[in-house]
């Protein structure tokens, strides 16, 4: 009877128990991870799901029905479009700007700054799709600011995402173009400032104003909601903070 009783508790349990998907672009995987586990301190029953990907794909898949109910967008141009197609029930909102940092794993010269770009000793250069990875796309506008594009486009070679494009700078091209969030890893630890990394003047791109929205599938869900608050409180500001983003 013990057994039965139990198990009947764990079923009764599980019917209150909610499931959440979230959409999240690639550079916010490193912080992801730490905004769930504070989420869940006020919200343990909910299980947030994540799928990982590049803003545009993801959009791209929202838009062909796939079910996330939160899309967290590596920019606002993104968010804004689910919006304007009623696809999203909630106005894009700033959640945390990015930054660009670039990384090497090799000894070069970090004082020159983007212009190692163009350096002799660099051949390879990682860099996400400015297609569909915002991140991409500011890097392909620093260096066209820096005015040394012409000089390097022909070393690019492109990541599916800002994700893809660390684990490129980090085995097979000389520097990379990433998310400074990515450097806030615990795995990237190793890599120091000066040294392996240098921030990628904010004067030469575009701020990248992240953006969330809740989609239409999501319209009375109350985890969903909570996700969705938990995201823009000042708890999550924190986290964001921790992972080298600002926040608005």
């Amino acid at each position: 009877m013990k057994k039965i009783v139990i198990g009947i508790l764990v079923i009764s349990l599980s019917l209150f128990a909610g499931q959440i998907n979230v959409a999240v672009a690639a550079n916010v995987s490193y912080a992801i991870g730490d905004l769930i586990k504070e989420f869940n301190k006020t919200n343990p029953d909910t299980k947030v799901e994540v799928t990982l990907g590049s803003s545009g794909k993801l959009t791209a898949q929202i838009k062909n029905g796939a079910p996330y109910n939160i899309f967290m967008a590596a920019n606002m141009k993104y968010p804004k479009a689910l919006y304007s197609d009623k696809i999203a029930i909630t106005k894009p909102v700033i959640y945390a700007q990015g930054s660009l940092a670039i990384l090497s794993v090799k000894k070069l010269d970090m004082s020159k700054g983007i212009n190692l770009a163009k350096d002799s000793s660099v051949s390879k250069i990682a860099i996400a799709n400015p297609k569909t990875a915002p991140y991409g796309k500011a890097a392909v506008e620093a260096m066209k600011n820096a005015k040394i594009y012409n000089d390097v486009v022909k070393k690019y070679v492109y990541a599916e995402s800002i994700s893809q494009t660390v684990t490129y700078a980090t085995t097979a091209t000389d520097i990379g173009f990433i998310a400074k969030s990515s450097l806030y890893s615990p795995k990237m630890s190793m890599y120091k400032e000066g040294v392996n990394w240098i921030d990628v003047n904010p004067k030469l791109y575009t701020p990248i104003n992240q953006g969330i929205v809740i989609i239409n599938n999501a319209k009375d869900n109350k985890e969903a909601k909570a996700f969705y608050d938990f995201i823009l409180s000042a708890d999550a500001k924190k986290i964001f903070n921790k992972f080298g983003y600002l926040v608005p």
